[in-house]
């Protein structure tokens, strides 16, 4: 019943439904009909050859369509590794491909029957709908409903080209004023922070505004301007000399880097082995 009315609800077609299940449309109607009547209440309106979600049916709909990802996510997970367990991870892109990634064989190595699915995310995102077991999240210790393990505070320095470097010249964080900074969209008032933290006022600041904090990177690469990174997000650029730090200043905020899961969740095989070994991991 609840695939039909997924579907129907879906392509607001119990036709459509029907061809996409391999069903029969009065099937599809039967199945719906009887959902309704197990819940009390209509889920479609039904005109002529059309039918539409009541406001009661769109809002069950959308929970309904979470359950079943749910549901087939631990489907899929349990046809992978039927022998041990699944973790549904979700992290920040950059964190994950450039901090996680490489560590990750350790783990797997420590826990072969841990399967790893992971999902990026630079939107906030809720234990609720989205079907993950554990995210990284970054920000305040504040997250109702969630347990948190601190990961790691973190370290921002205003990194450059060196030929944007050496054309400035820049000596001082002051001097970085004038230059092309480059924003984020997730860290809007990035760089009046690492100012004001210097008790410096830089004015109304304008610069090129980028989504994800890898595009910042490879701009400041190209010489588009000064981008405020994370230390320990860059080591591959500043080893290699395609960064450098166009002022000395490093700017701690308050916000970290946590390990965050469903309360509901804490006494899951999977992840107790994943906090545990990225506990002694953050450390090194």
């Amino acid at each position: 019943m609840l695939h039909a009315f997924e579907a129907a609800a879906r392509t607001q077609s119990f036709t459509l439904a029907a061809h996409e299940l391999s069903l029969t449309q009065s099937a599809v109607s039967r199945q719906i009909r009887a959902l309704e009547e197990m819940l009390g209440a209509p889920l479609f309106h039904r005109e002529k050859q059309k039918v539409y979600l009541t406001l009661a049916g769109n809002a069950y709909a959308r929970e309904i369509r979470v359950a079943l990802a749910r549901i087939s996510n631990a489907t899929l997970g349990f046809r992978g590794n039927p022998l041990g367990g699944s973790l549904n991870l979700a992290v920040l892109p950059l964190f994950g491909a450039r901090w996680l990634m490489p560590r990750l064989p350790a783990f797997l190595a420590q826990y072969p029957d841990i399967t790893v699915n992971l999902t990026t995310r630079l939107a906030p995102f809720d234990f609720g709908t989205d079907a993950v077991d554990a995210a990284v999240h970054f920000g305040l210790r504040e997250w109702p409903g969630a347990g948190l393990d601190l990961l790691m505070r973190e370290r921002t320095v205003a990194l450059c080209s060196p030929a944007l470097k050496a054309e400035w010249k820049f000596s001082t964080s002051a001097d970085l004023i004038a230059a092309p900074l480059l924003h984020l969209v997730s860290r809007p008032d990035a760089w009046e922070r690492w100012f004001a933290a210097q008790n410096i006022a830089p004015g109304e600041i304008h610069g090129m505004l980028l989504d994800q904090l890898s595009l910042s990177i490879e701009a400041a690469r190209a010489g588009l301007g000064v981008a405020l990174v994370p230390d320990f997000l860059a080591v591959a650029e500043l080893a290699q000399g395609h960064l450098v730090e166009a002022a000395t200043f490093a700017y701690e905020g308050a916000e970290s880097y946590y390990l965050a899961w469903p309360e509901t969740h804490g006494g899951y095989p999977p992840l107790a082995a994943f906090r545990a070994w990225i506990g002694q991991e953050k450390d090194l």
